[in-house]
């Protein structure tokens, strides 16, 4: 089912890719770049690094206890690292750094949609040194109050240190607060606080004033207060990608960094407008003219009619695979 979905993702790449975003890669950090581990080909999260700036933490959707430290100036694994303490993953999703210090990884992945009455989150302390190790990690039982679900985005607040999971459906999903401080000790309960569309992954900006979350032909930033989604959100002028699997802030918060899963898969960066107040942003790829506002109200770059017709064909595609494996 993943390979067909990447094909529609690249089908609708080809046609909705604007010409002028590719950059070449260069030294900076922080810029786009191709992840070059062989080992990695489903990456699905990413974080930035508190500790080392510009290294990007992702992992695999998979079963091992592995996380991989990317350096953004070449596209090359720095570290792994690889969880002790806790049992085999089954679903791993979604990763982000906490105010602490911490990288906490949503082992929340539930391709059945609620076979699962229980899923995990997985912490422990950003490693001091970038190099292969091993980390012991906490292991929390997370459960939703109203019903097991399947989710991919896990969101600690910069500043509470709260986590927030947004749980994945073709028909909308829901954004779920967890308790003010993780358990060790008995089940986590997760409860809705909010309503969210398909999402595969978000992440809140630095200050915690905004939190983004992406799907696979959108991407939206939503202001955030008091603990609650501040509105509708703003689309984001997020990149076409093979299968649209992850999204982070750089470090500054000035800019969106998106990932697919896939081998030597693509990290492109898409810079905020720094015009715009945290409500309304807009963006743009670096390097790339801005496009006029009729074709900014969009969920993404490229409104073309031929585009809009192959996202729609994709996205009914997508939808009518999931049933059919579902069934399957």
């Amino acid at each position: 089912m993943r390979s067909a979905l990447c094909a529609l993702g690249a089908a609708a790449a080809l046609v909705l890719l604007p010409a002028g975003h590719a950059r070449a890669e260069g030294q900076e950090p922080d810029r786009d770049f191709t992840i070059q581990d062989p080992r990695i080909t489903e990456s699905s999260g990413l974080a930035a690094s508190r500790a080392h700036p510009g290294i990007y933490w992702t992992h695999n959707d998979q079963d091992a206890p592995l996380i991989y430290g990317v350096d953004s100036r070449t596209g090359k694994t720095v570290a792994t690292l690889t969880m002790a303490g806790v049992g085999t993953p089954r679903d791993m999703e979604g990763i982000s750094v906490g105010p602490d210090g911490d990288i906490y990884v949503g082992d929340i992945g539930d391709n059945l949609d609620g076979s699962w009455d229980h899923v995990w989150i997985y912490r422990f302390p950003e490693p001091e040194t970038l190099k292969d190790q091993t980390v012991k990690a906490k292991q929390y039982v997370v459960k939703y109050a109203d019903g097991a679900r399947n989710a991919e985005a896990l969101m600690v607040h910069p500043k509470t240190g709260r986590v927030y999971i947004a749980s994945k459906n073709e028909d909308g999903g829901g954004l779920y607060a967890g308790p003010e401080r993780l358990s060790s000790s008995g089940a986590n309960v997760f409860r809705r606080v909010g309503e969210v569309p398909w999402v595969t992954d978000g992440a809140f900006s630095p200050d915690g004033d905004r939190l983004v979350l992406r799907g696979y032909f959108m991407a939206k930033e939503y202001a955030w207060k008091d603990g609650r989604l501040g509105g509708d959100g703003t689309a984001i002028g997020a990149p076409f990608q093979g299968q649209a699997e992850s999204v982070t802030y750089t470090p500054d918060g000035s800019a969106f960094m998106f990932g697919s899963e896939g081998k030597n898969s693509r990290v492109v960066r898409v810079d905020r407008d720094p015009e715009h107040p945290s409500d309304s942003p807009t963006a743009r790829t670096p390097g790339a003219p801005k496009a006029p506002a009729a074709q900014n109200q969009g969920d993404g770059q490229g409104s073309a009619t031929t585009g809009f017709l192959v996202l729609a064909g994709a996205t009914v595609l997508v939808v009518g695979l999931k049933r059919l494996f579902r069934k399957g």
